[in-house]
């Protein structure tokens, strides 16, 4: 098939090898992780948590509870900085916006149909332009995974670019749900769609149904955000999430965007981590002893 969006593709050096991949990983892994492993790093690393409640169970009451443990924690720590957002569902933004005190704190919703991406398109507009105007300081969609598979990804892009409208001010994290596109050649393609339809940040997985992220899919999307920098100069974030829960999770992904992207890319406006329980854990190792904080 030739069309521009294959041919932009085509065009990529990005390695679609899942060998190569996998060698690549593990050679960045046992050659700079011990390095990473301190407390500078744990710090910025909790800078950079999307802090997630994502529950079926989750009401007004429930997410501004989860909200006043932000602001407790910025009372009670003002020696560290706080997580670089708060991601809940579009229909409790005006919760966190009323109930957050931290202003240096983003509110981050989920929109478009997540975790499947499956409904009507002007549904997902709708979606995320009540989040937006609700007070959402940032979306993250789906990919539209099927009709990616399908081929056509004139379809995909669109859909991404006019979410991207929809968000006017907000900034778009478009996730690729990695574990279900699962080569590397896949993730290639769905990064290099998503970028070049208006993608502020690509993200590897909602969490939900497929696995979740892994060094290799990070690996493969920083590759691609270098690529797209160097073409365009347009700086793309990536985000990890699905299944980051220790320290070291976090500090091998760290690790990854260091060695690929390199201290540009080390600020939370490049950088996050969508999770909830890493958040206890690196705010464990950083102070010394077991909290329950969030």
């Amino acid at each position: 098939m030739s069309d521009k969006y294959h041919d932009t593709v085509s065009a990529s050096a990005v390695t679609t090898d899942d060998n190569e991949v996998k060698a690549a990983v593990e050679k960045i892994i046992s050659e700079h992780l011990s390095e990473n492993m301190n407390q500078d790093v744990y710090k910025f690393l909790f800078n950079c948590i999307d802090l997630t409640t994502l529950s079926t169970t989750d009401s007004p009451q429930s997410v501004a509870d989860f909200v006043e443990n932000v602001n407790a924690f910025d009372n009670d720590h003002p020696e560290l900085k706080n997580v670089a957002a708060i991601c809940v569902y579009p229909n409790f933004a005006p919760v966190v916006r009323t109930v957050l005190d931290v202003s240096d704190v983003k509110v981050a919703c989920v929109s478009g149909a997540f975790p499947s991406s499956q409904s009507f398109l002007e549904v997902k507009i709708a979606e995320t332009a009540l989040a937006v105007a609700s007070g959402a300081d940032e979306i993250d969609i789906v990919l539209n995974v099927g009709n990616y598979l399908d081929g056509d990804w004139e379809e995909v892009a669109d859909e991404i670019s006019e979410q991207k409208h929809t968000c006017r001010d907000a900034h778009l994290k478009v996730i690729l749900e990695t574990g279900a596109l699962k080569t590397a050649e896949n993730i290639r393609n769905a990064s290099i769609l998503s970028m070049y339809s208006g993608a502020d940040f690509i993200k590897t997985s909602t969490g939900k149904i497929y696995e979740g992220a892994t060094l290799e899919a990070a690996y493969v999307m920083a590759q691609c955000i270098k690529e797209y920098y160097e073409k365009t100069g347009n700086a793309v974030g990536f985000k990890a999430a699905g299944g980051v829960s220790t320290t070291e999770d976090a500090v091998k992904y760290y690790t990854v965007i260091k060695e690929v992207l390199g201290e540009e890319w080390l600020t939370n406006e490049r950088f996050r981590i969508g999770a909830s329980r890493l958040a206890n854990n690196l705010l464990g190792d950083i102070l010394g002893e077991p909290v329950k904080c969030f």
